[in-house]
């Protein structure tokens, strides 16, 4: 899909154009071979550049080519490959010229869908450089904010795991550190492209430019952090709790064993009593009390087992 906006120099908002025009910002998402094609002849860009984004394994980066700058960052994103709530990161593309901004992305990213919306106060599209450092600020956001679900996704499941005797907890718990492994490496990939465009010359930053560039930077560092923190928390969490599901499940297993002796001791009784021989050789057997006399027995002897099993704090 292929859409492109426009700022009116004496208005605000955005309006959409079908061509590209000089200050539009053109945004792709999972485009087709022809519209890549297009907006790569009418700012002549190398069609590769636009093409990388889209692989899901294109690292982080910055490049100066002919004519215009390439930048390429992993954004977070929704894990939608099962219905657990984890999350993994994509490419995101950024092709900075002299006419227009390009943004190229496998989805349809709030990221980028908030800047079209309105939400974003001080969007123009003919500023090019700040709107590159306002979306690479908001990526920043966009990964602590997700950092923080992830931190509130492992407090409840904590609170499940305390009871639990399932593995499904520890998925759960296993689905977010592998979330918080692809946030700390795409982290430290971003953190090399915004050290890079500190230093870019290409790109034109004035002083309001240079403090948002460097906001953007200790944002990113902090949420590094974060993910760092949080993975080390997260996997002796991991460890812990599955020596507790092992030893809920061994409690279980205990009482259970606990409870077949204690029932098989009057099984025995009445197996005993059950058996087809003369009645003259079975105790109480001639008595009118013998049935009650047989079950009270085996209930003594039951209730005194429990008692001694609940004395030695088996129970």
């Amino acid at each position: 899909m292929r859409r492109i906006y426009l700022s009116p120099l004496d208005a605000d908002g955005l309006i959409e154009l079908d061509e590209v025009a000089n200050g539009c910002l053109v945004n792709l998402v999972s485009p087709t071979e022809q519209e890549m094609a297009e907006v790569a002849e009418r700012l002549s860009v190398d069609l590769a550049d636009l093409k990388a984004p889209l692989d899901v394994e294109e690292r982080s980066r910055v490049s100066e080519e002919e004519g215009y700058v390439l930048i390429v960052v992993d954004i977070p994103v929704p894990d939608t490959s099962d219905n657990a709530e984890d999350y993994t990161t994509i490419p995101l593309g950024i092709v900075l010229t002299d006419e227009a901004i390009v943004t190229t992305c496998l989805e349809d990213t709030p990221l980028i869908s908030d800047f079209l919306s309105g939400r974003v106060r001080d969007f123009h599209t003919y500023k090019k450089t700040r709107f590159v450092l306002q979306l690479l600020h908001r990526i920043a956001g966009c990964y602590l904010d997700n950092l923080r679900a992830i931190d509130t996704q492992s407090v409840l499941i904590e609170r499940r795991l305390h009871r639990s005797m399932r593995n499904k907890e520890l998925i759960d718990m296993l689905g977010l550190e592998k979330s918080l492994v692809y946030f700390t490496t795409s982290l430290r990939s971003n953190q090399r492209v915004l050290d890079k465009l500190l230093r870019l010359r290409s790109i034109k930053k004035y002083p309001d430019d240079e403090d948002l560039l460097e906001d953007t930077i200790e944002e990113n560092r902090q949420a590094m952090e974060m993910a760092e923190i949080y993975s080390g928390v997260l996997g002796s969490t991991m460890d812990a709790f599955a020596s507790v599901i092992s030893n809920n499940q061994n409690t279980v297993m205990k009482m259970l064993a606990l409870i077949t002796i204690i029932m098989s001791i009057p099984t025995m009784i009445f197996s005993a009593y059950g058996m087809n021989v003369i009645g003259e050789g079975m105790p109480f057997a001639d008595s009118v009390w013998g049935f009650a006399i047989v079950i009270s027995i085996a209930f003594v002897i039951s209730a005194l087992t429990t008692i001694v099993f609940y004395i030695k704090k088996w129970f």
